[in-house]
């Protein structure tokens, strides 16, 4: 019954923002650490933040010093504000909870940034 629903992503100029947020429905977001992943074609998943069930966070050292994710635990929401955006960050953007079994993902919002 977990949910996990992923809005803001689109296309955007480089040098440009986006906020995405990643919506919970089924679970308390902060009973866990929460990632943000992205998948460009032909390259594996990889993590881009992570912020942890006490508020520590964690970037990809390619979007360090652009990107901020954040959390709203009365909204049971995480965001991914990113800013800067290069044409190398297009890919679909996940959502995550990490759990010491398996993640619980969202389906995933596209985000295309033209040069």
């Amino acid at each position: 019954q977990v949910q996990l629903v992923e809005s803001g992503g689109g296309l955007v100029q480089a040098g440009g923002s986006l906020n995405l947020s990643c919506a919970a429905s089924g679970t308390i977001l902060s009973y866990y650490t929460k990632g943000w992943y992205r998948q460009a074609p032909g390259n594996q998943r990889e993590l881009v933040a992570r912020i942890t069930l006490s508020g520590t966070t964690t970037y990809a050292g390619s979007v360090k010093g652009r990107f901020t994710i954040s959390r709203d635990d009365a909204k049971n929401t995480v965001y991914l504000q990113m800013n800067s955006l290069k044409p190398e960050d297009t890919a679909v953007y996940y959502c995550a909870v990490e759990r010491p079994t398996t993640n619980w993902w969202g389906q995933g919002t596209q985000v295309t940034v033209s040069s």
